[in-house]
């Protein structure tokens, strides 16, 4: 019976998921002795890593896991930490057989990445591109999102992963692997994330690094962050058509591009050109989407204060013998839009009916339904 119940227990400890990791603990190795004498259950775990921010998460789900098991009337936590040996064997059945700082993304991935660009700033790529990962990740599939523009990021802010100082966590690191925050169910890495503030009311400091510096930061986040087995992956791009995203067009020629303009030609015309160099290095305009199109006023009466016609331009400019690029969607002038972003609460989880949140869940079903081609991919298929 206390041999029975006991297997239950470890059973149920094994199922727990670690908030980082994104997978059981007993499939993580993290599970230790376990034991009931007298409806008490002593279970011991292991964490990661010394200081592990999930320790307190991961001890109360277990402490709650192993008491849902008839006959347990109390629990015995014993918590300690993986030995460096441990932490190795770890590391490499994260990487799934990858050695390290290989590229996971390369041309053989079966994940789908999306490159999404702008011409110039000031277009609301990012909070496009913020909206549309959580827009995916409600969707049910597994996303992961870079936030590549490393001297104007924004992502952090936008998903609400600074807390009460301001201050924006650290990926947990696990030796050389960098687990990655979880925002709305998305996986985020931005440089945001290791810049400090020298008070609570100063500003983040600023990075002012040149193009080697930038190419090894984008790899890095590419290479050294565990994101484990994603259906699709975002880059919040920078504006324009500079180091990074020459960069990006080296590590991931497979990727998929995504045009971000406004109405205005003062954007449409420079937007085309993002679009120009993503094909010089072998990526894939997928579509044009049009931000800060007309919206309707309580009248009913319209106003487009940036023009029209913007969105549909780009496409056209974009289209011709590489194939046709279709315009997507046109997301509308929102205010609530704009002070979700601010409030660091996706407007599509915060204001779902807002015609830009419906324009935004509309480009994500596109997205979702477009399947992976298979072209050129390795297949884990074995001749006979």
């Amino acid at each position: 019976m206390t041999a029975g119940t006991a297997e239950a227990v470890r059973r149920a400890v094994g199922a727990v998921i670690d908030p980082e990791l994104r997978r059981p603990i007993g499939e993580l190795d993290m599970v230790r002795d376990i034991s009931v004498a007298d409806g008490i259950a002593h279970v011991g775990i292991v964490l990661t890593i010394v200081g592990c921010p999930a320790a307190d998460r991961i001890s109360r789900d277990v402490r709650a896991a192993a008491a849902s098991v008839e006959g347990i009337s109390d629990v015995a936590l014993e918590v300690g930490v993986m030995s460096a040996e441990e932490r190795r064997a770890l590391t490499e059945r994260l990487r799934g057989g990858r050695a390290p700082r290989e590229m996971p993304f390369g041309p053989g991935t079966l994940t789908r990445v999306i490159a999404v660009t702008s011409g110039k700033g000031g277009v609301g790529k990012s909070t496009v591109t913020a909206n549309l990962a959580v827009a995916l990740a409600a969707r049910g599939l597994a996303v992961g999102l870079v936030d590549a523009d490393v001297h104007g990021f924004s992502i952090p802010a936008l998903l609400g992963l600074a807390g009460a100082d301001g201050q924006v966590p650290q990926p947990t690191r696990i030796d050389d692997l960098m687990l990655p925050p979880v925002a709305y169910g998305v996986k985020v890495i931005s440089i945001g994330m290791f810049l400090r503030r020298r008070a609570a009311d100063a500003p983040l400091e600023a990075v002012a690094w040149r193009g080697p510096m930038l190419h090894r930061t984008v790899q890095q986040f590419l290479t050294d962050v565990h994101f484990g087995d994603l259906d699709v992956l975002l880059l919040d791009m920078p504006p324009g058509t500079g180091d990074i995203a020459i960069s990006v067009g080296q590590l991931l020629p497979n990727a998929d591009v995504l045009v971000i303009t406004t109405p205005q030609p003062a954007a449409s015309d420079i937007a085309v050109r993002s679009g120009l160099v993503a094909r010089q290095t072998g990526q894939r305009v997928i579509g044009v989407v049009e931000n800060m199109a007309a919206m309707t006023l309580p009248d009913g009466s319209s106003l487009d204060l940036f023009g029209a016609g913007g969105g549909a331009a780009v496409a056209a400019a974009l289209s011709g013998t590489a194939g046709e690029v279709p315009l997507l969607a046109s997301i509308p002038l929102s205010p609530a839009l704009r002070g979700d972003g601010d409030a660091g609460i996706p407007a599509v989880i915060a204001h779902p009916a807002d015609p830009a949140s419906t324009g935004i869940e509309a480009l994500a079903d596109v997205l979702a339904a477009e399947p992976r081609g298979l072209a050129g991919r390795s297949l884990p298929l074995t001749p006979r």
